[in-house]
């Protein structure tokens, strides 16, 4: 079909490459002339494909047809007119010229909203539902019979904005197109509008959009919402007119704390809290509104109201000065038509655009790395004045951003001073839990209490998710370049490291952790973890996908991978912070946001870690840290319905209720990392002293509480004897004691309850008739220590050859020379897959026995080997999903040291 193209702006354009892909042809686009120098997107992209443009500036001259116009029209030839959002007045000899007369888009479900601001009045009248109609048109505004209609539902925070991105404009195009095809096939309906239910309001202008405060505040709400951000709802404050933006329901449930705005004519003064300006209708009920505009076009965050004349000017420094002049220069190649730049220059009245914005952040990073800006920074200083001094004040750290409040809990420990938070961190704050519930959390080096612990409750957890909702769909989270998000996680590695005596520290008193693996491991592979999913952030990439349907080569698909929104994490207190790591640093990355439960056992790394991220600058609401019990807090977390994705390292029980509640509730994503009785197989060709030496680290490394531990140990009978009495020559030259002397080889157990577990452990060994070769004691002195120990004689019915210790146990058990298939069966003869591992110098049978092991790592003369570029998770009921790397399926991932 032919077609002649009237309108404007990207929908249009859209629509007009739409058409062409259908197979129409294009006789002619109309549309408005170039402003500025620039075209219409429309023109844009018909000059390109070489389709006559016509840019007349009016169709009609005093309501009659311009006939010069009408002629150049019809010259093309069109069969019909489609005119997405044309915002002109075309005179009817245009519109009934085509054999099939003309299609206009118009964005509501007529009858309802005739005329220009369709949307604006959706919203303002506080619609439930919303949509778009395709009609005939005719000599009414916009009264022509309905060819096409569509609706969506209207959410209660929707903007002109998201609405019209979430449905208006891609259904609309959609709905154009799909109209032209009825049309083409002869099935285009016409449907008289009815009368009943039609509405015309009036266009939206500035000076119509005041606000009445004799409302309830839904119908506040409504208008402000429906006038944001054209033309803007607005209403006199201190003698000035202030436009409101960015405005949401709240919760009147919720205590409202700050202080108060006088706003004339309204039935209450507002409240400038830490969140915005909260504003009352006349119904008592409250609302929430984000930025303030004043008449000289400065927006401010409303929560900055009363900073916001109040800050003096600052006296810049020599070095100041010269930064001052750099990005003078830059503000002159940004906006070349300005001859000179003053310090009342106003970046957007002198012409800027968004893409200059972007620009001006960059160029301010390449200057001053540590002046790390976001676009909106740029937008509320549009002045050359004060954006030097907004500048100015975030290098020199006096940005007006709120201070960090912590009640830290500080002790003389390790030839340092540790300062640790101790309460809820929820929303970018340290808080109390509810009714000010806390807990002791116990040194398990000497059984004493470190300090007392904010207990987090069930209203604490809706509190968490509800901050990481809000932080990830409405907050800049979600929003952030992902270079940029990438920045942040990697200067949040650099505080880590900057605080990485301080963290392993806490983590050896907190968990019993030897100071010095604590250094190396817990608290340095944490750092390098962060540092290396800070690199993922804008490397998340989909792709595209050939399919059959491509004939001719007109169609594409293509996946696009998206942050899944809150992430729970529900972690153990072997790791404290490792675990928190591994499984924090890729939710970051991917842009969604947390709420994290650390055991109960052990907060005080993962508190000490939120603060450090607040620190780094992540926004509030993307980390939340709930320390409390695994059956309120990781229950709740399980149960809630915005969760959208849990992450649990545990036991295999409480892995498998999780997994229920996740699957109940609403069918949230679930990776599992659960139990392990890990094989290891020493073969006679092995290295011997390196065998041990690994061996007793598979079972040893972390005071036996780590969850690839080697659960057993299978010798090749020639070398039993030997290895056995080498492994305990060696057990029995292990220090002991304190974690934080640097001596020490072996620390305490986590906590008492697993102490007394690892007791009845070896008693029930002991009592199946295992040889105890050494250890299998408590240690009787203060605090939670257990021997070192070695079992032999383990046959593969007893109970500790089957169940994981979780502790310093050495399980060890012979297979006869040449019987590699038969000890490959005893190895896998478990439910557990997590790990395991193989010693032998023959490669062959390295091969065939790695290949062979039913588990999600194999060590190959090594063990304990674990990168944050390599997947890591079991198999069976170990659990699913991966940590670190790039994959997220089931793979097997081998170490060889050959």
């Amino acid at each position: 079909m032919r077609i002649a193209v009237i309108g404007q702006s990207l929908f249009g354009q859209e629509v007009y490459k739409e058409l062409r892909k259908d197979g129409h042809t294009i006789v002619g686009v109309f549309t408005i002339p170039d402003k500025d120098g620039k075209a219409d997107p429309l023109a844009t992209e018909a000059e390109k494909d070489g389709v006559p443009v016509f840019k007349f500036p009016r169709w009609r001259l005093k309501g009659q047809a311009i006939q010069e116009v009408v002629t150049q029209y019809k010259a093309t030839g069109a069969e019909l007119n489609v005119l997405p959002f044309c915002s002109q007045f075309i005179p009817m000899e245009v519109i009934d010229h085509p054999r099939h007369g003309s299609i206009i888009y118009h964005p509501s479900l007529l009858p309802r909203h005739r005329g220009a601001s369709a949307i604006n009045w959706t919203l303002i009248h506080g619609d439930k539902k919303g949509g778009f109609t395709v009609f005939w048109a005719d000599d009414g505004l916009d009264t022509g019979p309905i060819l096409l209609q569509r609706e969506c539902d209207v959410e209660p925070n929707d903007t002109v904005n998201t609405i019209y991105k979430r449905f208006l404009f891609p259904e609309g195009v959609k709905g154009t197109v799909e109209a032209v095809r009825l049309i083409a096939e002869g099935k285009a309906p016409k449907i008289t509008q009815p009368a009943e239910g039609a509405t015309y309001e009036c266009i939206q202008k500035k000076d119509n959009a005041k606000i009445d405060w004799n409302q309830s505040a839904e119908a506040l709400h409504n208008w402000i919402r429906g006038n944001d951000k054209v033309p803007g709802a607005w209403a006199e404050v201190d003698g000035q007119k202030v436009t409101f933006y960015g405005s949401s329901l709240v919760d009147n449930e919720t205590a409202v704390n700050g202080q108060p705005l006088e706003i004339p004519g309204a039935s209450q003064p507002g409240i400038v809290t830490k969140s915005g300006l909260v504003l009352f209708g006349n119904d008592g009920k409250t609302l929430l509104v984000k930025n303030l505009q004043f008449e000289d076009g400065k927006m401010i965050a409303a929560a900055q109201y009363f900073r916001s004349g109040s800050s003096a000017a600052v006296e810049l420094t020599e070095e100041e000065k010269t930064f001052a002049e750099q990005m003078r220069a830059v503000w002159e190649s940004i906006l070349s038509n300005v001859s000179q730049i003053e310090d009342s220059t106003d970046f957007f009245k002198s012409g800027a655009a968004s893409m200059d914005v972007v620009r001006l952040v960059e160029e301010v990073k390449l200057r001053a790395s540590s002046c790390q800006l976001q676009n909106e920074d740029v937008y509320m200083n549009t002045t050359f004045k004060d954006f030097i001094q907004m500048c100015v004040r975030k290098l020199r750290g006096e940005d007006d951003e709120e201070e960090l409040v912590v009640d830290y809990v500080e002790k003389n420990i390790n030839n340092m001073i540790i300062k640790m938070p101790h309460q809820l961190f929820i929303n970018g704050e340290f808080v109390d839990a509810e009714g000010g519930k806390t807990y002791k959390t116990i040194n398990p080096t000497d059984g004493t209490a470190i300090c007392d612990v904010s207990l987090a409750q069930i209203s604490d957890v809706d509190r968490a998710v509800a901050a990481a909702k809000e932080a990830f769909e409405e907050g800049e989270w979600g929003k952030m370049n992902p270079r940029d998000r990438g920045r942040l996680i990697y200067r949040l590695a650099d505080l880590m490291e900057e605080h990485q005596e301080e963290l392993a520290t806490i983590e050896a008193i907190d968990s019993g952790a030897v100071y010095t693996l604590a250094l190396k491991t817990h608290v340095g592979m944490s750092i390098q973890t962060f540092r290396y999913f800070a690199g993922w952030c804008d490397k998340i990439q989909g792709s595209t996908i050939p399919i059959n349907q491509a004939r001719p080569n007109r169609n594409l698909t293509f996946t696009k991978k998206e942050p899944m929104g809150v992430c729970a994490i529900v972690i153990p207190w072997n790791y404290p912070l490792m675990m928190l790591a591994w499984k924090t640093a890729a939710c970051l990355a991917a842009g969604n946001t947390v709420v994290l439960k650390p055991a109960q056992v052990t907060p005080l790394t993962a508190l000490k870690f939120a603060e450090l991220a607040a620190r780094a600058g992540l926004p509030k609401g993307v980390i939340n840290i709930l320390p409390g019990s695994g059956a309120l807090v990781g229950q709740r977390l399980s149960d809630h319905p915005d969760v959208r994705k849990l992450g649990f390292t545990g036991s295999t029980e409480i892995g498998k209720h999780i997994m229920k509640s996740c699957a109940v509730s609403n069918v949230k994503k679930v990776s599992l990392e659960l139990g392990g009785k890990s094989p290891l197989i020493i073969f006679s060709d092995c290295e011997m002293d390196k065998a041990v030496r690994m061996g007793m680290s598979s079972v040893f490394f972390n005071k036996g509480e780590n969850c690839i531990a080697a659960g057993r140990l299978f010798l090749e009978d020639s070398i039993h004897d030997l290895f056995v009495q080498k492994v305990v020559e060696e057990v029995k030259k292990m220090k002991i004691g304190d974690p934080l002397d640097r001596s020490t080889d072996h620390g305490p157990q986590n906590h008492k309850a697993h102490l007394d577990k690892l007791v009845e452990y070896c008693q029930t060994g002991v009592k199946e008739g295992a040889t105890l070769v050494c250890g299998g004691r408590q240690v009787q002195r203060p605090g939670f220590f257990f021997e070192p120990t070695v079992f032999t004689d383990v046959q593969d019915h007893m109970y500790i050859a089957k169940e994981e210790s979780f502790g310093p146990v050495m399980i060890i058990s012979k297979f006869k020379s040449g019987e590699v298939d038969d000890v490959l069966r005893r190895a896998n003869a478990t439910e557990y897959g997590l790990a395991s591992g193989v010693f032998t110098r023959d490669i062959s049978k390295a091969l065939y026995v790695s290949e062979r092991l039913n588990a999600g790592t194999v060590f190959v003369n090594t063990y304990n080997k674990t990168d944050v570029a390599a997947p890591f998770g079991g198999f069976k009921q170990s659990g699913f999903g991966k940590d670190l790397g790039k994959a997220n399926y089931q793979l097997k991932t081998k170490f060889f040291h050959l």
